[in-house]
């Protein structure tokens, strides 16, 4: 069954529904309400010509899943859970992945502890928080182990042992460890100070303390009352610092957001107690590769007659208001119909709050998005008490969305604006880093790209007085290695490239050399690089190579004392930027190389498979490797029943290949 047969059988009930490639890989995950109506949508010729994205997802599935459900507000549960699971492409993807911490009370020990997680589990422990400030939970534990002396060490208190550690004699621990140091009533009474502190029910803490405080006293234990007092100073001084996310209407997260250049700064301020206590930075820099900003689910419905098909499935949503619509305009630039707010930060909230067990009982967002009011529903449902999700056009909390999409900007300018500074101190602070005699004028790049050691390829890309010299360019086949060798093809490649130019300058060709020859790669390829250098009679080139995961730069001569340097030194910036437009430009030439090779030598083979059908082939299943995998009926959505068969065949090894001529 072909996919546009298989889309005829397809419910008309609420679900999410799977795009699927060749290989079997989900590329896309979208929720509807009418999962038939929803899913044709998408081959309406409009739909793909109006926008490019759409068009590449479906010349690259092969195949969709559905999956029903009672309700639409289940698919939008089940449809997070997909994306987060399969991580498919042509969605958006949250990057970061920073959870905020809990403070974890562990009530089911014999001995409770206490310490930081950022995970919550059904384990019967008592969870506080999250905490804004992150570092706000590491200090409130950090304080709860010095005044309560609760033990901060991973030693299993569910069993005695032997001797108590350092921390009991020193007075940071009550020593539950060893039987006899504390009874266990005395530290359950000092795990319930603690809960109540973590509670935030200071003012009961505080008067259980006094009284224990008295009464240490009047029996003269005045060490005992010493610590008693010092926990009530220490919940005194707390009492103003401590940011408990509690439920109450104060509480809220605000967002903003500044889009330019294909590039997308996102800013959330939490808002807790009517005071702003942290601050999230959200980036994506490949948001036209990575195709995930405009396929999200529609603005509007799908009719529920099958009659009728769904309107565009990216649209964006409709302005509500001109002030709203100004605000877009003020923060979202140069759009080219590639960017929809809208169906963004519909997506961004889902995978945000949907799984969160604390939620603030208000969300301000910059845009309205079309499934809004279910997915506040959603979330109420879940808290057990109403949440507003708004985008508020006007008045106080429209000026604050406005303030966090200034700092939004703030953080796209220094993010993707970052002042550089100019090529002549770039160039000294390069010399002195790497050592070299003179000022870096030029520097050649080198990089190998190959596919299990066929078809490798090599690059040379050049930079030049601050810029990098496409005129310069060179690409290498590898002639004389067979196999998966880097060394030695860098070792010829490095050979080939500057015996030529000895050759060609003769005497002169010292002034030739550039001032570095810089190596993609470790130890191993700069080595080989020198060698063959060695080999031709040049012993005193300036040799260096940046390795990819580490990011650390080995001078041949200092391999000893690698180059490490700050992951915001202008220095690294500009070697990793040479570095990677030398793979850049090696891997393209590889894909080249490797796509002459597939379409002159197996497509051109098949019995009835012309140039034009080829191409078709190619550009829907992406490669050669797709096109054997497809079945008979992926196949016929772009050739002929008969074609399709003959393609099956001759992959199965069932006919005789016809080869090309070549003339």
């Amino acid at each position: 069954m072909d996919l546009l047969q298989k889309i005829r059988t397809l419910p008309t009930q609420p679900g999410c529904y799977l795009y699927k490639n060749a290989e079997g890989e989900v590329i896309y995950v979208g929720k509807a309400k009418n999962l038939r109506a929803r899913v044709r949508s998408y081959f309406l010729e409009a739909n793909q010509l109006n926008n490019r994205k759409t068009g590449s997802l479906m010349r690259e599935a092969v195949d969709v899943d559905y999956i029903t459900v009672a309700n639409e507000r289940e698919a939008l549960a089940l449809e997070n859970n997909l994306i987060k699971q399969r991580k498919p492409r042509f969605n958006i993807l949250l990057r970061d992945d920073k959870t905020y911490p809990y403070i974890k009370l562990t009530l089911g020990d014999r001995h409770p502890k206490v310490f930081v997680t950022r995970k919550l589990r059904k384990d019967g422990s008592a969870y506080f928080g999250p905490y804004f400030p992150a570092n706000l939970a590491y200090r409130l534990v950090d304080l709860i182990h010095r005044s309560f002396l609760i033990p901060s060490c991973k030693v299993d208190l569910n069993r005695y042992h032997p001797r108590a550690c350092l921390q009991y004699y020193i007075k940071r621990c009550l020593g539950p460890c060893v039987e006899g140091l504390i009874s266990n009533e005395s530290y359950l009474e000092t795990i319930r100070d603690v809960q109540l502190f973590l509670d935030g029910r200071t003012d009961e803490l505080e008067k259980l303390l006094g009284q224990r405080m008295e009464a240490a006293a009047e029996e003269m234990h005045f060490e005992a009352a010493a610590r008693l007092r010092d926990q009530i100073l220490t919940v005194h001084q707390m009492q103003d610092k401590q940011r408990i996310a509690t439920v109450d209407n104060e509480d809220a997260d605000v967002f903003g957001f500044h889009y330019e250049n294909q590039m997308l700064a996102v800013n959330l301020f939490h808002m807790r107690g009517g005071k702003i206590v942290d601050r999230r930075d959200f980036f994506w820099e490949d948001l036209p590769e990575s195709l995930d900003t405009t396929l999200n689910e529609g603005a509007y419905d799908p009719v529920e007659d099958e009659s009728h098909l769904e309107p565009n499935p990216i649209a964006s949503a409709p302005e509500v208001e001109d002030s709203l619509a100004l605000t877009q305009r003020a923060h979202v630039t140069e759009l080219d119909g590639e960017f929809s707010p809208a169906a963004f930060f519909s997506a961004l909230l889902k995978q945000l709050y949907l799984d969160q067990a604390y939620v603030p009982r208000s969300i301000y967002v910059p845009v309205d998005f079309p499934d809004r009011a279910l997915l506040a529903d959603e979330l109420s449902e879940r808290a057990k008490h109403r949440i507003e999700l708004a985008a508020p056009q006007r008045g106080d909390k429209r000026s604050l969305v406005d303030l966090v999409c200034q700092n939004a900007k703030q953080s796209y300018d220094q993010r993707f604006r970052v002042l550089q500074p100019g090529a002549k101190v770039i160039q000294e602070a390069l010399q002195e880093a790497l050592m070299l005699e003179e000022l870096p004028r030029r520097i050649e790049c080198f990089d190998i790209s190959h596919i299990q050691g066929s078809e490798t390829v090599a690059s040379m890309v050049v930079w030049e007085d601050g810029a990098m010299k496409k005129a310069d360019y060179r690409k290498f086949q590898i002639k004389t290695v067979s196999g998966n060798d880097d060394f030695a093809s860098m070792r010829e490649v490095i050979q080939r490239r500057y015996k030529r130019l000895m050759d060609k300058e003769g005497k002169d060709a010292e002034k030739g050399f550039p001032s570095l020859i810089l190596i993609d790669g470790g130890l191993g390829q700069l080595h080989a690089a020198h060698a063959a250098l060695v080999e031709i009679g040049v012993t005193l080139q300036p040799l260096a190579s940046i390795a990819k995961k580490e990011e650390i730069i080995y001078v041949y001569g200092q391999e000893n004392d690698p180059v490490v340097l700050d992951r915001r030194s202008p220095v690294l910036h500009l070697m990793q930027k040479i570095r990677d437009e030398s793979h850049r430009f090696a891997v393209t030439y590889h894909r080249k190389r490797r796509q002459i090779r597939d379409r002159a030598t197996e497509l051109d083979a098949i019995p009835g498979v012309g140039p034009r059908t080829r191409q078709r082939l190619i550009e829907h299943f992406g490669s050669v490797r797709g096109i054997k995998q497809a079945s008979p009926d992926a196949l016929t959505a772009v050739v002929n029943a008969a074609t399709a068969k003959k393609i099956t065949s001759y992959f199965a090894g069932e006919t005789e290949p016809v080869l090309p001529i070549l003339l």
